[in-house]
């Protein structure tokens, strides 16, 4: 069915519900821009509209869970005399596909990758009764060439969307928040053994700069001031394009967009973490000093059943070496406890390096096998009892650091992007958006989307209280 056939009939309604990491939401707004286009009117209610489109998360079993639980809310809508349907796409329904379906048949379809580009005549199908024959799960490594330099070739404009790597041609804003994700690239050429982000992903594949480019200065004019760079492994950006120095080029670029006042970059892998890299972060105008390294372990010997590099000696020069360059730039990061093989020495060697580091923010995540990964036929399971004590204690580890390091910061001078008018709450340049802590203010009455140049008084948690200058 054509755009102009739909266009004629009374407009569709549809809700689009996101969950999972930023890369979700500039998919959920690549969508929303596309269904916009053909006439859909969106809606922020599931209960108001005609189909639910739940953008699941598939990277752990907690984030499973949440998905299904969206998608099993969205169906006991259905007799309200609105919803007509409910449709999972995003990366579990890409990941499980024919799977999913007949094991959650409350959904009424199962939308892979390959659908975005048509998403407008799946839906208008769908919300017509007509049945959708979800995809089998594939390897979609297998869909680029091995290697990264022979990729622009295969990069055609059909091929490209299917990926979710459209520009801002097809986006639409879901939200008004001063800050939005911009998606730099998509998949992981890494063979992390815990991870099947590549297997669903597939290889690496980097946008154009002139798209992203396009992409920022179409933000701005919309309301966004801070550009959040996402991608499955930004320290990988422009590999494929024949430049692997190619971030440090741009950054100068995004900073120079008129509007946008501070830009931050998401999920640098260690092991990739040259230092041509962080000279231009440190340099960069308007680029925040903020480091998001994907530790995941310290133990040389946990690291290489990950498929991974380093060790606590090495990651501790790194964060030297930032802090040598920008004392007060902002480092988290994440790790995961009981990967197969873990020994007490290992699991005390993490914690040692958490109590060292002095970071700003700490996820932990207990080990859980995942489908199409190398580490579920791994040997020397951690028993699952002694992952919850070891989760347990590490994180009372890491929050006691992180209060620590929060407290540090009092007298520091900060520049806070106000995010929200009622609390009087936002964020520093060294505290990264929805995962870390917040800074906020006391009897003042700012607006969301103003930067306010103030001092540190006081510390709870993680979370900053601060004084105008």
């Amino acid at each position: 069915m054509s755009s102009q056939t739909i266009n004629q009939k009374t407009p569709r309604t549809v809700a689009l519900v996101t969950l999972g990491c930023a890369r979700n939401e500039t998919d959920s707004e690549e969508l929303a821009g596309r269904l916009a286009a053909d006439g859909w009117v969106l809606v922020s209610d599931p209960a108001k509209a005609e189909i639910a489109v739940i953008n699941t998360c598939g990277f752990i079993e907690s984030a499973k869970k949440d998905s299904v639980d969206a998608l099993l809310e969205a169906h006991s809508l259905k007799g309200n005399g609105v919803t007509k349907a409910v449709v999972a796409v995003g990366c579990m329904a890409e990941r499980y596909g024919n799977e999913l379906a007949s094991a959650l048949p409350e959904a009424d379809a199962i939308l892979g990758f390959d659908d975005y580009q048509d998403i407008s005549a799946r839906l208008q199908s769908i919300v017509s009764g007509n049945a959708h024959t979800p995809h089998v799960p594939r390897d979609r490594r297998s869909l680029l060439p091995i290697a990264p330099a022979d990729r622009p070739a295969a990069r055609d404009e059909a091929y490209a969307s299917s990926l979710g790597a459209g520009g801002s041609l097809f986006r639409k804003r879901l939200g008004d928040a001063p800050w939005a994700p911009l998606k730099i690239a998509s998949g992981c050429d890494r063979r992390c053994s815990f991870c099947a982000i590549p297997y669903f992903r597939g290889s690496f594949i980097s946008r154009k700069p002139t798209e992203i480019i396009e992409e920022g200065r179409w933000l701005a004019q919309n309301g966004v001031s801070e550009l959040f760079l996402v991608s499955e492994n930004t320290t990988s950006y422009g590999k494929d394009l024949g430049d692997l120095k190619l971030m440090e080029k741009i950054l100068p670029e995004f900073a120079a967009i008129e509007g946008i006042e501070r830009v931050r970059l998401s999920y640098l892998q260690p092991a990739e973490m040259r230092p041509s890299l962080l000279q231009a972060m440190i340099e960069s105008e308007k680029v925040a000093p903020y480091f998001d390294l994907s530790f995941q372990h310290t133990s040389p010997t946990v690291l290489r059943r990950m498929r991974r590099f380093g060790d606590s000696e090495k990651f501790l020069h790194l964060i030297n070496q930032i802090r040598a360059l920008s004392p007060e730039a902002g480092i988290r990061s994440n790790f995961i406890v009981g990967f197969p093989g873990e020994t007490q020495a290992d699991f005390d060697d993490l914690a040692n390096f958490i109590s060292a580091a002095k970071l700003d923010a700490i996820g932990i995540f207990g080990y859980s096998d995942e489908d199409n990964t190398e580490a579920l036929d791994l040997s020397d399971k951690v028993d699952e009892d002694l992952i919850k004590s070891r989760v347990e204690s590490l994180s009372s580890l890491a929050d006691e650091m992180v209060s620590m390091r929060a407290s540090a910061r009092i007298g520091e001078n900060v520049r806070v992007l106000i995010e929200d008018s009622e609390l009087q709450e936002g964020r520093a340049a060294h505290q990264g958006p929805e995962v870390d802590g917040t800074t906020s203010f006391i009897d003042t009455n700012f607006e969301v989307g103003q930067y306010i140049d103030a001092v540190i008084i006081d510390s709870m948690g993680a979370d900053l209280v601060a004084r105008p200058l």
